[in-house]
């Protein structure tokens, strides 16, 4: 309220400053047709004005913040995994029932495009995601998710990734795992009901993981191609990767 109300003082001191100024023009020259045809003009220029700064140059800074975000957005991401997200993948997949098959759509290649890149994310959305919960060590996990809360957490307090709402849809995910698997103290005598409670947190996050690697692995083929070499040759995805060169 106080801001508004400074606001219409600041307004108004800027009207009586130009009707002073006008005025002195006035005393000086006693030539009103003169001031009102200069008046005129300068109003008729207001709408253009607006369209300049309003609707042009905003509009390009916009794009240009908009690019310098998504740019620190990507470093927040490619963070993640390299320190976190791409061994979890690695865990995840090796849950999948249907591995081999969706293994397939992701051996991302050197000479991929745009097309394939998008028939791989095609495939994700038609991927039957089953997971077998038994295929995996739970034990082993739970302590992985634990070495890196603390990273996830810093994540989902970074500014930049309200611009991304997938990627922190994932980190939820993953982090409500964290916490489904750190609240149980015994993970090997489930029940049959807990452990397919279980694989459907395993399951929303290494859907949403899964498809997020992919995003950005394009980025990288775009942006980096030296780090899309490195991502391709560790790609956990697929089990003929290397990362020695040949």
């Amino acid at each position: 309220m106080k801001n508004i109300k400074w606001q219409i003082v600041f307004g108004l001191f800027l009207v009586a400053l130009s009707a002073a100024v006008y005025f002195l023009h006035f005393l000086s020259f006693h030539d009103a047709h003169h001031i009102f045809i200069y008046l005129l003009g300068d109003i008729a220029f207001v709408p253009i004005e607006v369209l300049l700064v309003t609707l042009i140059i905003h509009n390009l800074l916009s794009i240009r913040e908009k690019r310098t975000m998504l740019r620190k957005l990507n470093m927040v991401i490619g963070t993640f995994f390299s320190d976190a997200g791409t061994s979890l993948a690695e865990r995840f997949f090796g849950m999948d029932k249907y591995a081999e098959r969706i293994g397939l759509q992701l051996a991302v290649e050197s000479d991929w495009n745009d097309k394939e890149f998008n028939s791989a994310k095609a495939a994700l959305r038609c991927h039957s995601y089953e997971i077998d919960i038994d295929a995996g060590d739970l034990e082993e996990l739970k302590k992985f998710l634990l070495s890196k809360r603390k990273f996830l957490m810093r994540l989902l307090e970074n500014p930049n990734l309200l611009e991304h709402d997938e990627f922190t849809d994932m980190l939820w995910a993953i982090f409500h795992l964290t916490e489904e698997l750190l609240n149980r103290q015994q993970l090997d005598n489930l029940s049959q009901t807990d452990l397919n409670h279980l694989s459907g947190d395993v399951e929303r996050a290494y859907k949403a993981l899964i498809f997020e690697w992919v995003e950005y692995m394009e980025h990288l083929k775009n942006q980096y191609p030296y780090l899309f070499s490195l991502a391709m040759r560790t790609n956990p995805f697929n089990p003929n990767s290397s990362v020695y060169v040949t």
